[in-house]
């Protein structure tokens, strides 16, 4: 038998990858690809040469090695429910990971928890069915039911409920990662931990990298600006909230809890901002002291911009509202009347309209008021493509205490402006969204000079330009606001640690610019 030479081998090497590589799905089709460059952002110009549809693991990897061999960008895909322009390329091909979406069995554990391992691409709605039907509940639950589990990983997601349980973050137990030269790492919460700012981690072949993690302080509030840094920091919670740039996810492992008790719903409606603003932060100090009877799982704002947006669909909203206050609690059963009655004792205390209130205790009234709540950035949305505008949405949080200082700052700012804008979101963490609309080309640009003094008012108050919906490619500017260019530059060369190639999700969080100048 004629033995292959060294070359020859090589040869059979190279074809071999290139045939599993060319297995994998790959989209030319512009008009395909036209619905991998948008999201909810509606970032424009986004273009790529490619998309390329995983449906196995080494197809990833082949598209990592690949993109790293030729140096060309590769940016990860998810669903698109971003806000933040993160999905989107510049250039490159993209990746997209929407048929890793397995689901495992759910692994119970001591305590009412359970574990349960999906794929990068499984919808978030799908977990949740999947939790419920095993009588179980996955906590965090962000709005958006159609985003993927590795989306809401890649900025530590969170919805309503986070107010009581917590972001994403909080209940990621394991990730499988793997980094752009195809190495893979298998990080468990509580097995690995940084000495100080010093970071080694252990890749599925062995291999040890040893990181040095930046020097600046995260802000004490809600917070997803940039990656996630402390003082023995556990090595999972650098991967949440990366958005993309340091390795792609390839599973998850989740902590459920037991299914709660069915909840109560409301919305407690008032004739003026400020009689809400003091309703959300009673609610939230009666919920924060265990004696109290009053245990929110969330708290949510509505200001008269959003009132008057959801009257276009709504038109059951109150008139004389001009603020709304939507929380939920868990209903045990055996004290409903109680604590229906010391809600509204509650409410009439802060001089909010008695006989306008709404209760929900169906679970028909609970979708119908969800829905009310997820129509607002669904409204938005829709204004912003009707002008042909870019989203322009503010993500701050503050420390309580500095929260209608805030406000006041915003609504003075706004008005002054003469930008039409709305208030609502999360206040029982002191978390708003600001969504500003623009009808055209200057009132984009004034909007977005306003904006700046906002983030800078925000963390002169302690605060964050991102709670939630990450940096991006949109946000650069409000991320050195908060740290400084210093650790912005810290940031960028951790992830040449990580990736030194420079390949995945370039241009989100920092610019590609930054990373070619250090």
């Amino acid at each position: 038998m004629v033995q292959p030479t060294e070359k020859g081998l090589l040869v059979i090497v190279y074809l071999f990858r290139w045939a599993l590589f060319y297995a994998m799905i790959i989209k030319k089709d512009p008009d395909i690809i036209k619905g991998y460059l948008e999201d909810y952002s509606n970032l424009k110009s986004g273009f790529c040469e490619g998309v390329y549809i995983a449906q196995t693991e080494d197809d990833v990897r082949q598209a990592l090695l690949d993109s790293a061999s030729s140096n060309t960008p590769l940016t990860v895909t998810g669903a698109g429910t971003g806000v933040a322009g993160a999905r989107i390329p510049f250039g490159g091909n993209v990746l997209s990971l929407e048929q890793l979406n397995t689901i495992s069995g759910i692994r119970k554990l001591p305590d009412g928890i359970a574990e349960i391992t999906l794929g990068p691409g499984c919808a978030l709605k799908n977990l949740l069915a999947k939790a419920d039907e095993n009588g179980y509940f996955y906590p965090p639950d962000p709005t958006e039911k159609t985003s993927f589990v590795a989306g809401n990983i890649s900025t530590s997601a969170s919805g309503a409920k986070s107010f009581k349980y917590g972001t994403t973050r909080d209940f990621i137990t394991g990730l499988r990662i793997m980094l752009s030269s195809g190495q893979t790492l298998n990080l468990k919460r509580g097995e690995g931990f940084a000495d100080k700012r010093r970071l080694n981690i252990i890749t599925e072949a062995g291999r040890r990298l040893a990181l040095t993690l930046p020097a600046y302080d995260m802000p004490r509030v809600k917070n997803a600006a940039g990656y996630y840094i402390k003082d023995n920091m556990d090595a999972i919670d650098l991967f949440i909230g990366q958005e993309g740039t340091l390795g792609i996810i390839l599973s998850a492992t989740l902590k459920l809890i037991k299914r709660p008790c069915p909840f109560m719903d409301c919305y407690a409606f008032f004739r003026n901002y400020k009689d809400a603003v003091f309703f959300a932060l009673k609610a939230r100090e009666h919920s924060l002291n265990k004696d109290s009877a009053l245990d929110a799982a969330s708290i949510e704002f509505f200001d008269l911009n959003t009132l008057k947006l959801l009257r276009q669909r709504h038109d059951i909203i109150p008139v004389p509202s001009e603020s709304a206050v939507y929380f939920q609690q868990e209903m045990p059963g055996d004290n409903d009347d109680r604590l229906i009655n010391a809600w509204a004792d509650l409410i009439t205390r802060c001089n909010g309209l008695t006989d306008e209130t709404w209760l929900a205790l169906t679970d028909k009234d609970r979708q119908r008021f969800a829905a009310i709540r997820h129509d607002v950035p669904d409204m938005v949305n829709e204004y912003l493509k009707r002008h042909n505008m870019s989203k322009i949405g503010t993500d701050m949080a503050v420390a309580h205490k500095n929260l209608p200082l805030m406000m006041e700052y915003c609504n003075d700012m706004l008005t002054r402006a003469g930008l039409r804008y709305l208030c609502f979101g999360h206040i029982g963490q002191a978390h708003l969204h600001i969504n500003i609309l623009p009808k055209d080309a200057a009132e984009d640009q004034k909007a977005r000079l306003v904006y700046d003094k906002l983030v800078r008012k925000a963390v002169s108050l302690g605060g964050t330009p991102t709670a939630e919906h990450g940096i991006g490619k949109v946000k650069h500017r409000y991320l050195e606001i908060l740290y400084g260019k210093k650790a912005v530059s810290q940031m960028a060369r951790l992830k040449k640690q990580l990736d030194a190639s420079c390949i995945l999700g370039l241009d989100n969080i920092f610019s590609k610019q930054l990373l070619k100048s250090i």
